[in-house]
């Protein structure tokens, strides 16, 4: 009903916005009038008429929505309202010196020792506080609230990007490897990390050398072939994908199709954050069809080069906790299974889309950083550059 009201005013050329709509939910959920049509008429147009010239047009959309409605009841009224509309009623938005007032509960260990306790204690839903498990609140559990440290639970993507763990099954994109780029300068400068090589079955004419062969065999055509010239170079690409990667998706995805069109061999896999102890090749079956990592290191060997895409930006619990993973409970830390990569490849390097000046600001992006062996660069043509350059050393 209200919902109709709303959309029909909008359509009358009433300009009411859904701030005021949401304000005349709230007069009449404070109980500002009676629960009688008039009291309601007489409350909705102070809240949703600013100017006098609409006046006609609300009364007209007022009586059709509402004709032969005697009285309105709280039933009612909680019923019409979207599900949606109140959920975002419920997120809690704090001032930069209320989040600063806020406290983390202090370190891995307490915060999953406590949330043990909560799940324990907990009997029903909670909404606005500062210990239990809800919604809307700066309790370090739950959603829509905020918490310098916590695990989400319940949470439509992210917000502030603090939680730690997040306890609910997400589902990625795959990056799109045929986009067409803006400008060739990404290919271009690809093309330095090439070496071409003549491998395999001898498929082209070597005109040269059959030129040579002929005059050699007293003028009786001697035809000569070569393999096919191709780029030997052998690339393996580990992407970030999610989370606070959303952000970069069109500059990875501009990479991802330049490195498709300029490498014959090409692999990659999909990581959320850190590396762990599985990877995967497709996001819609992430959850049933991953790669071990170990299997990864069996199949192909030091000679790749190994580049790894990603904003390193996560809690640092993620790199150096077992269960520290975002998303599942991981028995080796994020850190061991970097290692494991960085020492069987020959070569690699990390590519990052964040800033280069902002790489201080994050504590997870340093430590990354020396983990990798200071090989990260930023995802610009000049960071690519450098890479590139570090690669082929």
């Amino acid at each position: 009903m209200f919902t109709d009201f709303f959309l029909k005013l909008r359509d009358a050329k009433v300009p009411v916005t859904l701030k005021e709509h949401l304000t005349l939910i709230e007069g009449l959920q404070a109980g500002i009038c009676d629960w009688s049509v008039e009291s309601f008429y007489y409350l909705a147009r102070t809240s949703l008429v600013k100017d006098e010239a609409h006046l006609d047009k609300f009364d007209r959309v007022f009586g059709e929505v509402f004709k032969g409605i005697e009285g309105l009841s709280p039933e009612a009224l909680l019923e019409a309202i979207p599900e949606e509309w109140l959920k975002k009623l419920g997120e809690r938005f704090l001032t930069e010196e209320e989040k600063r007032q806020i406290q983390a509960l202090g370190g891995w260990e307490k915060l999953m020792e406590t949330l043990r306790e909560r799940l324990a204690e907990q009997k029903g839903r909670h909404q606005g506080g500062s210990k239990w498990i809800g919604t809307a609140g700066t309790s370090p559990f739950g959603a829509y609230g905020y918490n310098p440290e916590g695990i989400r639970i319940g949470q439509d993507r992210n917000r502030n990007n603090r939680a730690v763990k997040v306890w609910d099954k997400r589902e990625f994109r795959n990056f799109d490897d045929k986009v067409e780029l803006g400008t060739r300068n990404i290919k271009v400068a690809l093309r330095k990390l090439r070496r071409f090589a003549r491998e395999g079955a001898a498929s082209e004419l070597d005109l040269p050398d059959t030129i040579r062969s002929t005059a050699h065999n007293a003028g009786w055509l001697d035809v000569k072939m070569v393999p096919e010239r191709h780029n030997a170079v052998k690339v393996l690409l580990f992407m970030d994908v999610g989370g606070s990667m959303d952000e970069h998706i069109k500059a990875c995805e501009e990479l991802f199709s330049a490195a498709k069109s300029e490498f014959k061999h090409l692999e990659f896999f999909y990581f959320h954050n850190c590396p762990y102890e599985a990877m995967w090749k497709d996001n819609r079956r992430r959850w049933s069809e991953k790669t071990p990592t170990l299997r990864i290191l069996r199949t192909y060997g030091p000679d790749y080069k190994a580049v790894f895409v990603g904003d390193a930006t996560m809690s640092p619990y993620e790199i150096v906790q077992p269960g520290g993973s975002v998303e599942h409970f991981n028995d080796e830390a994020g850190q061991v299974w970097l290692h494991r990569i960085t020492e069987h490849f020959r070569r690699s390097i990390w590519l990052n889309p964040v800033e280069e000046g902002r790489w201080n600001w994050t504590q997870s992006i340093g430590l990354i950083e020396r983990l990798i062996g200071r090989r990260m660069f930023p995802l610009t043509l000049d960071g690519l550059d450098r890479g590139i350059r570090a690669l082929s050393r």
